[in-house]
């Protein structure tokens, strides 16, 4: 599979943004999430297909453009899986979409709760889904922007069903926790 470069990202961020702002917030986190899964990655990077954890980490937030007023943001997952398909990358690539919120949205989840997602499994499978997923919970495209630690993370995840909290600390043990501080003085974002 042909990885694309962070240019030909970039571009599809440009292209696919309503607007500046728009790509300035999306893109910026995509960046953040990257180096979070990158500083989860060190020591470990021969265990991972690094340039995918790159990819996937770049691109896994695009489908936000697609979004339409009033549509619930739960959707961008797999507005963003429609976007690369159209865009013509692969399948592997799509998935860092759709199977990045929370940590994972299961069919029963989808049921349970009438979330507003096609019936299916939007679960991370394999090491590089799964860390873009949990890279991803660090930081959060909120007004303004902030970085979330685990702490805050945690108590936020449980009120999204039974077993998330438990499903999130299995993570915490299986990457770590990343460093924040240096982060968010860089970028001017808080830490919650």
């Amino acid at each position: 599979m042909e990885i694309p470069t962070d240019e030909r990202i970039r571009a599809l961020h440009e292209r696919y943004a309503p607007g500046p702002e728009a790509f300035e917030l999306v893109y910026t986190h995509c960046l953040i999430v990257c180096e979070v899964a990158e500083r989860l990655l060190r020591g470990r990077e021969g265990e991972f297909d690094v340039g995918l954890v790159r990819a996937g980490a770049l691109l896994h937030d695009i489908g936000v453009y697609r979004l339409g007023a009033g549509e619930s943001y739960l959707r961008h997952g797999v507005l963003g899986h429609e976007l690369l398909a159209e865009a013509g990358l692969p399948e592997p690539l799509r998935r860092f979409c759709s199977c990045h919120t929370g940590v994972g949205i299961t069919r029963e989840d989808i049921e349970r709760q009438g979330l507003p997602l096609p019936p299916g499994d939007y679960v991370p499978a394999g090491g590089e889904e799964t860390l873009v997923m949990y890279a991803d919970k660090f930081h959060s495209k909120t007004a303004p922007p902030v970085f979330v630690s685990a702490a805050t993370y945690r108590a936020s995840v449980g009120k999204f069903g039974a077993g998330k909290a438990e499903r999130f600390d299995e993570l915490v043990r299986e990457f770590g926790v990343p460093e924040l501080g240096d982060l968010a003085e860089a970028y001017g974002h808080a830490v919650t």
